[in-house]
């Protein structure tokens, strides 16, 4: 039976993941990533040509699925569109509470590599980063709001603020807060304010 690549790197991508979620990108080796997905480090090599070609992978494949959880969230929440909106920070704050959340992947690599501007890695964080404030610019603008981009890039700015203090302070109280600001900045918009 002819073994199927595209499953071994899945396997160690499923890895990477893991890893560089739990650990960050730094503290965490290709030879982790092998041992984890259970491949020796050519094999890994042979799937990925790099391990900055592995984290940007890593932030490619998280992509899709956060976006359609934000997506799922705002869909989900009932009330007017400052409540959807909160419902995104409201989220933020119970997937906090699962043991093994560490913030936001994204942020957390793109501060890891900050000194690395153009690495692939940063570009696949801002690619993700924006396609966020785009999709909720895009909600946002067909719900008639006047300047959606301009309300979507304050909204996206509170939520990422509230990720990277959460961190700072371990204390969900900023997601929470940030959700409120999140909830009236849109009211406020709305209004004409």
């Amino acid at each position: 039976m002819p073994r199927d690549g595209s499953e071994t790197k899945a396997r160690i991508l499923k890895a990477a993941s893991a890893l560089f979620y739990a650990d960050g990108i730094r503290a965490v080796s290709v030879d982790a990533v092998a041992e984890k997905a259970g491949v020796t480090k050519r094999t890994l090599y042979y799937h990925i040509r790099s391990k900055d070609d592995l984290i940007r992978a890593y932030l490619e494949g998280r992509d899709q699925p956060n976006l359609r959880v934000f997506e799922r969230w705002f869909a989900a929440a009932k009330g007017d569109l400052g409540q959807k909106t909160k419902a995104l920070f409201d989220g933020v704050a119970a997937s906090s509470r699962h043991p093994k959340w560490t913030g936001c992947g994204f942020l957390r690599t793109a501060a890891e590599l900050a000194n690395l501007p153009g690495h692939p890695a940063v570009k696949a964080g801002s690619a993700h980063k924006k396609r966020v404030e785009t999709w909720l610019a895009g909600v946002y603008a067909d719900q008639g709001v006047p300047d959606a981009p301009a309300l979507a890039r304050q909204v996206v700015l509170l939520l990422d603020g509230a990720f990277s203090t959460m961190l700072v302070h371990r204390d969900r109280g900023y997601i929470d807060a940030a959700g409120d600001a999140a909830a009236t900045l849109v009211s406020h918009h709305l209004s004409g304010g």
